[in-house]
């Protein structure tokens, strides 16, 4: 039978079916102060809905969501840095002017080596393209073991995205910036990602840390 797979951009509809954690955390959307009050207050989810709702009617689609039969695989969230506050606690921040930062990337552990990563990828860079972006840049982490709610356990791993394409353009030990110039990136090979998504997968189960749910929030 043949798998139906749709991209399409994330809406606020679809938060509620984001596999795991990320539908209700706010770690990149807001600042420290304000993300603790909306943890104290137990309203992440509709923390996050809203903020994505004011996003999309300032900014415009701010993240991308792949559906295989119907049922959400994965998603990426993406925005210029003034959107996303928390991305100024680390150490390799800011992101640069000219870029739009990736934030979140997600795809949950059953769907890995389907080419759910590779369309999200493509879709985020088709869009930026069209409106003009120049280049992509994330925060990563070299340690994506970390249990959630640490540094590695929310920030896309600097190995997968050096494998499709990113370079680097600040280095540190554990949250490494990395860079995209979509002026000559626009598409990228099915197998190179998705060989970059099985070593992921496969170093994860190794050490006996959650399936990856790839690259993570």
């Amino acid at each position: 039978m043949a798998v139906a797979r749709r991209l399409g951009p994330l809406t606020r509809d679809c938060l509620a079916e984001i596999p795991g954690p990320c539908g209700s955390c706010v770690r990149w959307e807001f600042d420290a102060v304000h993300r603790a009050r909306v943890e104290r207050d137990g309203i992440g989810a509709e923390a996050k809905a809203d903020w994505l709702s004011s996003t999309l009617l300032d900014w415009g689609s701010c993240g991308q969501v792949v559906r295989v039969d119907g049922v959400v695989a994965g998603y990426a969230l993406y925005a210029p840095p003034a959107y996303l506050p928390g991305l100024a606690a680390y150490a390799t921040a800011p992101v640069s002017a000219d870029a739009v930062a990736l934030s979140t990337m997600r795809v949950a552990a059953e769907y890995a080596g389907r080419g759910i990563a590779r369309m999200l990828i493509q879709g985020m860079a088709a869009d930026l393209v069209r409106r003009g972006v120049r280049a992509v840049e994330a925060i990563t982490t070299t340690h994506p073991a970390d249990v959630p709610g640490d540094a590695g356990g929310c920030l896309i791993p600097a190995d997968f995205l050096l494998a499709v394409g990113f370079n680097t353009i600040r280095a540190h030990p554990r949250t490494p910036r990395v860079r995209l110039d979509l002026r000559t990136t626009l598409t990228w090979r099915e197998d190179v990602v998705e060989a970059a998504m099985e070593r992921l997968l496969g170093r994860r189960q190794q050490v006996g840390a959650l399936p990856l749910q790839a690259p993570t929030e």
